[in-house]
Formats: structure tokens, sequence, C-alpha cells
């Protein structure tokens, strides 16, 4: 329980309306906070945020019916009573959001060295890879990412990349509690422009690419720059900021930053540069500095990625010859290069690809280890209610660097599978060599069925998922599963 007072220290409050002249706001006592009316409880603060298709205010009526002792919002809807409930009413309630639930939480990123890992691709590779290297060098963390929530080594299902700031709070007071000393999270596009990651105080930030992704969202690739440069505008002095500096966008994330600034490369002068040595099919060799040293991974991207995990360990303080060594100990993320072999050597990849440069990056890595006559059949497909204009690009890509491409559904959600093949389709020249299914277990089972021994199949699009969302349903699916039962049906 808090006093209303001390939640809102940082929070810039218009007018406080009490609920009656003998109740002064600064005494309300709040036992939880809530984002939704339907749990809305006796004690409980409202706030109401105006979401892309649902305005809470709407819900501010039902909010004091349930008993909330108070109602955070931007205005107070007409014929509301302000009778039994404390109205707080500020210009931004995202903002709000976020700071009030760090101090119910007792400000939990304070008590944690947190670091964000953005950009399009490489933000959950990284952030698990580091949770997975401070813990290999004893010490306890904390890990929001795609796949999973971690709070030490309890998992706990990953319901969005960033979750909504009081979830946010919540889980790093747990971690804080538990003796977390380090909390790694992934912070996309939109977490950052909705202000879930307002109220954390961030100890280092990690940038890694910037393509074409989220455009359904942020309509121009200039805003989803701007979303990003937000992240690195508002991290205190006492934080580090790591760019790609290969990247174009790098130096702009730099830019009127307060942060301490470094950089990575593998092509230029940067504070932390790499060179691939050599590739197999169970690795590389990477020349880190002056030093060299094995992982697990495959992929130039991937050497990226190791690069910047490499560089946030140091920053962070760690000794070389301790990140190094665990860095050798490290293994692929779930659903990213994940290898399924059949008996006669036709190989799968479950691979979480769904951006064009993503696609390209894998499809380029595969072709580094391919051998002899192995042929190369992409499985991919788009998200349905998502960026449009990537669909032709995507599977452009996948012609081009595969001997069959083979279109089907990713998560068609409410759109017509029908509709994005054939959007799909429009990024395809005459005589290029590809099949499309609707059904996405029709096509890794045509895949499987086409493949010959050596060949390498590539699913892309949907990596770790376990499901698929047709409609407005989540369907059990997971191309793993799938891959791994018709090469059994097949006798491969």
């Amino acid at each position: 329980m808090k006093q209303l007072k001390d939640l809102l220290q940082g929070v810039t409050v218009l007018q406080a309306i009490e609920c009656d002249a003998e109740t002064d706001a600064s005494d309300v006592q709040i036992t939880s906070l809530t984002l939704d009316s339907r749990r809305v409880e006796a004690g409980s603060c409202f706030f109401a945020i105006e979401g892309a298709t649902v305005d809470g205010h709407a819900f501010i009526g039902k909010a004091v019916e349930a008993g909330a002792s108070a109602v955070v919002c931007k205005h107070i809807p007409e014929g509301v009573t302000t009778d039994h409930c404390t109205f707080i009413v500020t210009d931004d309630t995202d903002k709000a959001v976020a700071v009030m639930a760090e101090n119910f939480y007792n400000r939990p990123s304070r008590r944690m060295k947190v670091v964000g890992v953005t950009g399009t691709n490489g933000k959950t590779t990284i952030a698990t890879l580091l949770y997975d290297l401070v813990r290999a060098l004893g010490h306890k963390a904390g890990l929001i990412s795609t796949v999973v929530y971690k709070i030490d080594e309890r998992e706990i299902c990953s319901t969005h990349t960033t979750p909504d700031a009081i979830r946010l709070a919540e889980m790093m007071h747990e971690m804080a509690e538990c003796g977390c000393e380090y909390c790694f999270m992934e912070c996309s596009s939109h977490a950052i422009v909705q202000r879930r990651i307002f109220g954390v105080e961030f100890a280092g930030a990690l940038f890694t690419n910037l393509t074409h992704d989220h455009l359904d969202y942020h309509h121009t690739f200039a805003e989803y720059v701007r979303a990003k440069k937000l992240f690195f505008d508002e991290l205190p002095k006492s934080a580090f900021a790591l760019v790609n500096a290969d990247d174009r966008n790098g130096e702009v994330m730099l830019q009127n930053t307060r942060a301490r600034r470094h950089t990575l490369s593998l092509r230029s002068m940067a504070d932390f540069r790499c060179k691939i040595i050599e590739t197999t099919l169970e690795g590389m060799e990477l020349r880190i500095g002056n030093r060299e040293v094995w992982v697990n991974l495959l992929g130039r991207f991937n050497a990226y990625n190791m690069l910047t995990v490499y560089g946030a360990a140091r920053l962070l303080g760690f000794d070389e010859e301790d990140v190094l060594c665990a860095m050798s100990t490290l293994r692929s993320v779930s659903g990213r290069l994940e290898f399924v072999r059949a008996k006669d050597s036709t190989t799968a990849i479950i691979d979480y690809a769904h951006t064009p440069d993503a696609l390209e990056n894998v499809l380029r890595t595969i072709h580094e280890f391919r051998r002899g006559t192995s042929r190369i059949i992409t499985i991919c497909g788009c998200g349905g209610d998502r960026d449009r204009t990537k669909r032709p690009e995507m599977a452009s890509i996948a012609v081009k660097y595969s001997d069959l491409a083979i279109f089907t559904s990713d998560n068609p959600r409410t759109e017509s599978p029908s509709a994005i093949l054939h959007d799909m389709e429009e990024g395809i020249e005459a005589g290029s060599r590809y099949m499309k299914f609707e059904e996405r277990a029709e096509a890794i089972k045509t895949a499987v069925m086409l493949s010959a021994p050596g060949d390498i199949l590539l699913v892309a699009g949907k990596g770790h998922e376990n499901y698929q969302i047709v409609g407005t349903e989540r369907l059990p699916f997971n191309d793993r599963e799938q891959v791994e039962k018709w090469f059994s049906t097949f006798g491969r």
C-alpha cells in the first residue's frame, strides 16, 4: 500500500480533484495499479490510457463503480461522478503510469543495473545471451524478451516484447527482491513511443540496426528512427550507449544523448571491433580486439550480436578474460538458427526471421556453409494486419537466395491468407521458382517431400512461437514439431 502523494513524485499534475472537502488527494491510500477497469477493486488506481483502438477514458465510470480510490486521466468525461474517487488530471497519462509504477514498486530499476536493447533485428539474441553470460559469471539476473521473461531462474510466459509499465515495474521489483543484480530487456519501438519504459532508469542502452519493419504502426521510416532515438535521448548521464557503427543510424542514436558514447564495428574503427576468422557448421572463430574466441553461433549477424554482448559486458565492468571464456559457452536462442537434422543428412533450420533484412541475413549465412549440390528450400510468409509494404520484398529475397521458395501463412490474424500471398507475389519476377500454400503445415510437409538428402530447409518467420494466430484465435502450432513430424512420417 502506498500514499497517492508518494506515487505522484515526478508526475505533472494539472489538477487534483478530491472526492470530498475533508480528504486531501495526498492522503489517499493505493493498494494496486491497473490499466484494465475489469481488474479494479477497492483501493485501486486506474489509469485511463488513450490507446490505438480503445480509449480508457470510456471506462472511467466502470472503474469508479468498482471502487477505484484514484483515477489518473487527461480529462474527466461528462457524466462521471467525482464523489467517491480522487481524480488526477495530467498532460501525459502514458508517462504518469510509468513513473507511478516505478514509485509503487520502490523504484526497482535503481536497485539493479538495467540494460535495454533496441533495433530491428538481434534484440532477443543479445538480451538473452547477456542474461546467460552474467549468470555464467556467477550473478543473478532477470530477462525481459520476446521469447520469455525470467526472474533469476523462474520463467514466465512472454506476452509482449516489452510488457506494459505496471507489469514491467512489478517484474523488476521481483527481480530486485530475489537478489538480481542485472536486468536485460528488449525495448521495442512500440514500447518506447508508448512510454512503457519511461520510468526505468537504465544503466546502458544497446542499438543493433534499423531495417524495414513496423511501418504499419510508425507509417514512415523516419518516424521509426525517431522512436528508437527517443530511447537514447532520455538516457541519464550515468548510463552508457553502445551502438553499431556499421548501421547508418548508429550515429543518429548517439546525437543529443547524455550517456557515455561507445561504438562497435566489423568494418571500421570503433571502440569494440571484431573480425570473423573461420566459419563452420558448428560455429565461428572471432577476433575481438587482439583476442580470439570460438562461439557456438553462425553468421555475420551473430558476429555483431556477440560483439555487442562483449562490449556491453565490458562496459558493465566485467573482466575481459572472464567475458571471453563465458562467451565460448553460450548457445543460440530458441528459434534462432535452430537446427533439426534428419537421418539422411537433410537439415531444417528454424528461424524467427520475419523482416527482409533478417531473412536475407539468414539465407546469406546458409549459403556460407552449404556444400556441393545441396539445395536451399525456403518456407516463409508474412503476418496479417501488419506492414504490407515488406511482403513483396520478403518474397523477392526468398526467391533470390533459394533454389525453391514456398510461400505460406505466418500469423494471418484477421487478414485473408490468399490476400497476403497475393501481396508477396507482387515481388516475384516472371519465371521465378516458387510455390504457395495457405496452410503452413501443408507448406512444411511439401518442402520435406520435395527435399533430397543433404538439402537445407529454412522455415522462417515464427521461430520460437508455439502458436499460429488465425482470426482472433491462437491455435497450437510449432515449426520445429511440424518438421520433426514430417521427417519421421517420410522416414527421413
